[in-house]
């Protein structure tokens, strides 16, 4: 039987399923394991409360924290386990008062331990679907003998699992208390860690099914776990007319023979000032009037300012905010892993449509985003929104305003289908603007550079600066007996 055609025990946490390629195997038992506070409770519950949803019994058993702990932490996230069963095994006042020892299942009959038939009523009494085991770890710190601790989770386990319940055990995953017993006897091995800022997922272990290897984002917010699959743009495949996108500026169109592909990664290079972001806007203006969906993710402007400056220039950004037609999405510096940019983006355009996506720019990106490196991250990024039929332009700030040419400082350059150049120069003792092409992977371009102007009414592209040469280094010089230009 295949991994699709299995039936699946969903987690309650969509990107944790997306890795599982479909959640939990029926009947099999799990580990989570990780660190204090790595979310490993948080995750049960979310698994406890897809099987109310789904309208399944599931039974707690909690070794360690106190029911009314674990559900008003829970609570606190907007996961409500009212509705769900617990059975309180977690050691009393009086296993310190009267110095009783605190076993699960001892080494005789599984029947002899009390606490077992406890554990026993429970099962018969519920029939749960799921169980929950929070924390085995409580069983490790009291057992100092690891063949016994070996034979009771092992037990546990088989009893548990014989009445066709799906188990999911949590672990601290300490030096004090080591695990590895406990992983080999699961069917699966969910690992939290946790590095300052940097939250990371990996599946181990997934017996009986494929599953997404490889560390992922996860991160603990109000609404609780929230899983971020690290991008693996090759399991996107969508075939994609490749339209030619006009940028609505024809002196534009023509140094683009036409314009831009869709599907395609646009680079736009230059200095600071020079228009890149206004340039990238004024392809979504035209992108609006088709009646599609665009978005920018700036990481440096705020809204107003973005807002303010398109109407300048003659890009109704406000109304098309209302019109649906154009997003703006502000990351503020540091907040997101890469992984968690990614699923922004792949939110945009699989549940919303967004057919055109600005990331403005490279620098900012850099800077807000966490982890990895930039080129790789963006090299994931790019290959998937092409992928699924997305244009992408990347706005890439040039520090040197003069000097020798250089496209980008990061080295990207090699993800673009199409590069358009921005550059000042000087003449006549005025600062000008130039813009070009350099790449165009899908055609021919026009290999002029062209006087650029932002005014009031749009973008203006001129005529092929034909009289000058050095155009690129910033300070150009007059062709051989070409008389001065007027200023």
């Amino acid at each position: 039987m295949s991994d699709k055609n299995q039936r699946r025990l969903r987690s309650g946490i969509s990107g944790l399923d997306e890795i599982t390629m479909g959640g939990f195997l029926p009947g099999c038992s799990y580990l989570v394991r990780g660190g204090p506070g790595s979310g490993k409770t948080t995750l049960c519950a979310h698994f406890a409360l897809a099987g109310q949803e789904a309208q399944e019994p599931v039974l707690w058993i909690a070794l360690s924290e106190a029911p009314h702990q674990v559900k008003a932490n829970a609570l606190a996230q907007g996961l409500d386990l009212d509705h769900v069963t617990f059975l309180d095994l977690t050691p009393g006042p009086e296993v310190f008062r009267d110095k009783k020892g605190y076993e699960v299942f001892p080494p005789e009959e599984v029947e002899t331990g009390p606490l077992a038939e406890r554990i026993v009523h429970a099962m018969e009494t519920v029939r749960p679907t799921r169980v929950i085991v929070d924390s085995v770890s409580q069983l490790q710190f009291l057992i100092s003998n690891v063949h016994q601790f070996y034979q009771q989770v092992l037990s546990l386990l088989r009893f548990l699992s014989s009445g066709g319940a799906t188990v999911l055990l949590t672990s601290e995953a300490s030096p004090r208390a080591p695990d590895e017993e406990v992983q080999f006897l699961v069917d699966g091995v969910i690992e939290l860690n946790v590095d300052g800022m940097d939250w990371r997922l990996q599946v181990k272990k997934w017996r009986g099914s494929a599953f997404r290897a490889g560390f992922h984002s996860f991160a603990l917010t109000g609404c609780g776990v929230r899983v971020f699959p690290r991008l693996e743009p090759q399991l996107v495949a969508r075939d994609t007319a490749l339209d030619v996108l006009s940028s609505g500026i024809p002196a534009l169109d023509e140094l683009l023979m036409g314009g831009i592909n869709r599907g395609t990664v646009t680079l736009i290079a230059g200095p600071s000032g020079t228009g890149k972001t206004t340039l990238g806007l004024q392809f979504m203006k035209e992108a609006a009037s088709r009646g599609e969906r665009s978005v920018v993710f700036h990481f440096e402007e705020n809204q107003r300012t973005l807002i303010n400056r398109g109407e300048r220039v003659n890009i109704p950004i406000a109304r098309m905010i209302a019109q649906k037609t154009l997003r703006l999405e502000r990351i503020e510096p540091l907040a997101l892993s890469a992984d968690q940019f990614a699923q922004l983006v792949r939110e945009e355009v699989e549940e919303r449509g967004t057919t055109m996506v600005m990331l403005d720019s490279v620098a900012g990106y850099r800077l807000s985003v966490r982890g990895g490196d930039v080129a790789s991250s963006l090299h994931a990024l790019t290959q998937y929104l092409t992928n699924s039929g997305v244009t992408t332009l990347i706005c890439a700030e040039v520090e040197k305003i003069t000097g020798d040419f250089q496209i980008t400082e990061v080295g990207i350059s090699y993800l673009a289908d199409n590069v358009i150049f921005l550059r000042y120069f000087e003449s006549q003792g005025q600062l000008r603007k130039a813009i070009g092409v350099l790449k165009k992977r899908l055609s021919d371009f026009e290999k002029s550079v062209r006087e650029l102007e932002i005014t009031p009414y749009g973008l203006k592209v001129g005529a092929p600066l034909k009289d000058f040469r050095g155009l690129l280094t910033g300070t150009p010089e007059l062709a051989p007996n070409t008389p001065p230009p007027n200023s």
